[in-house]
């Protein structure tokens, strides 16, 4: 924090000969003590601060734009840009031509007409509003990521990629196995701790909480790859949640009191409507993006078809937002007592029927409810092929609103409660806003989660990765996965021949 005293910014050029001129120009109408310098140069700082100047190098420009009323440069540098859209006073001056004042419409129009934007991603050309959209979704990156000094319960495999999320705060990040050596190390940083939510270590939260250092959980992203994470490929989008996590309904989350709180406009409405027109149009769902696969269901004729997608039976989404109905049968079950005369499609989760996770149901008796079992095509397809979903709390619920169908929820997912879907489990009681679709996703998939470019390895936004999504070339498999997709069809050839040798 600066004193108050000192309002008036100067930004020094790299010329020593011309920021010394600058300096005596300025501090021979005001006083020295009402200024503060920003050089990366640092030149003449100890006669600067000798004459009751105070000068800074590494410093956030936008906290010190916050904090002063007038700003002087030698020319339209980033500071006088800045200066102009916080409406401060900005005056360029230049010892050929004096002064001249530097307005927020002048800016405007220079940054409209007189520069050429171009995108940092796949250099095309851009308007100045891409341009400011993109350097805005990098410091929502920045701000999220730094202060985290310490990353804990996380799988050996996904460090490299969340080394290059934290990259972004130019931090050097490190990973701790244990409770205490995570503590340690944060409290050695003065910063906080990144636990992967479903490896947390036991006591972490009470221990973290009477040392006063400060956690975040991450999981991954609602658009996260090609392939699953039971294949060991790395997310190319987190969530770090400072309140709680988006599938535990029993606090609020991030994500939550973004829903609750946040004043969508016009321009943030539109975005997420572009984005959900460009996720249905291309078939993009978490794990990637697919071609149109054609029919893959039966359709009787009169008959509500509906779409029931199985989870892992020990997911955490299913353990805490979840009540009387917490399992693939028991949901079958009430989707076929709620809908008798409905024409019910069962859907394995990919990482059971890999053999990955628990939570298989037989199918023999999934069909005692189910009048299909569909294991062929993505997701997505099949979900534009039916009419309803019924869900406990699977993202295939949230895709289905993206794509127009109704959704029945049984358990408490992050996208019920919000007057877009059926609600058949207890409220929570916090939520009760009504919000439009694009409302739901501006919060889910712009403002909540970080997101990673696979090409550049820098901060990006939604549209950025389902770009890459859309692009098989740049997702190759590795030996290891490939090594752990035989592992998971082996796994799930043993399992079945149990279940033949010994039925429950």
């Amino acid at each position: 924090m600066l004193s108050a005293e000192r309002n008036i910014l100067l930004s020094l050029p790299a010329d020593a000969s011309l920021a010394w001129s600058l300096w005596k120009h300025v501090t021979a109408q005001v006083d020295a003590r009402k200024v503060v310098v920003i050089s990366q140069h640092l030149h003449h700082a100890d006669a600067i601060r000798a004459a009751g100047g105070h000068v800074v190098s590494q410093v956030d420009p936008h906290s010190m734009l916050e904090q002063v009323d007038e700003v002087w440069t030698t020319g339209r540098d980033d500071i006088a840009l800045l200066g102009a859209a916080y409406g401060r006073l900005v005056r360029i001056w230049s010892p050929e031509g004096g002064e001249g004042v530097f307005s927020a419409t002048m800016a405007l129009e220079w940054l409209t007409r007189a520069i050429s934007w171009r995108s940092p991603f796949d250099g095309r050309s851009i308007d100045l509003t891409e341009a400011v959209r993109i350097v805005s979704d990098d410091r929502r990156a920045w701000e999220r990521t730094r202060d985290v000094a310490v990353c804990v319960g996380m799988a050996w495999w996904k460090r490299e990629r969340i080394r290059e999320f934290f990259n972004v705060s130019r931090k050097r990040i490190f990973f701790r196995h244990s409770m205490y050596g995570a503590l340690s190390e944060a409290q050695r940083r003065k910063g906080i701790i990144a636990a992967w939510s479903s490896r947390t270590p036991s006591g972490l939260k009470n221990k973290a909480k009477a040392q006063g250092v400060g956690i975040c959980q991450v999981e991954d992203g609602f658009l996260r790859s090609v392939g699953l994470g039971s294949d060991l490929l790395p997310p190319c989008s987190i969530v770090l949640d400072r309140a709680g996590i988006y599938f535990d309904p029993s606090r609020p989350s991030d994500l939550e009191k973004i829903l609750m709180q946040t004043s969508f406009d016009d321009s943030l409405r539109a975005r997420a409507r572009h984005l959900i027109d460009t996720l249905v149009a291309r078939n993009v769902s978490k794990y990637g993006s697919t071609a149109d696969v054609g029919s893959l269901l039966s359709r009787p004729a009169g008959k509500t078809v509906i779409l029931v997608p199985g989870q892992v039976s020990n997911d955490l989404s299913i353990r805490l937002g979840c009540g009387d109905v917490s399992d693939n049968l028991s949901l079958l079950r009430n989707v076929r007592d709620r809908m008798p005369d409905a024409h019910i499609v069962f859907r394995p989760h990919p990482d059971v029927d890999a053999g990955h996770r628990p939570g298989a149901v037989r199918d023999d008796i999934a069909l005692q409810y189910a009048d299909e079992i569909a294991r062929g095509g993505p997701m997505v397809s099949l979900i534009a092929q039916v009419d309803e979903v019924h869900t406990m709390t699977s993202l295939a619920g949230f895709e289905a609103l993206l794509r127009g169908r109704a959704v029945t929820t049984y358990g408490n997912p992050f996208y019920a409660g919000w007057g877009l879907t059926c609600d058949l489990a207890p409220s929570t009681g916090r939520r009760g806003r009504n919000l439009q679709l694009e409302e739901l996703v501006a919060g889910a998939l712009i403002l909540y989660p970080l997101y990673l470019d696979p090409v550049t390895r820098t901060p990006c936004g939604p549209e950025v990765l389902v770009e890459r999504l859309s692009d098989p070339t740049i997702w190759t498999t590795s030996f290891t996965v490939r090594l752990r997709r035989l592992q998971g069809r082996l796994r799930r050839r043993i399992q079945h021949t149990r279940m033949r040798i010994w039925p429950k």
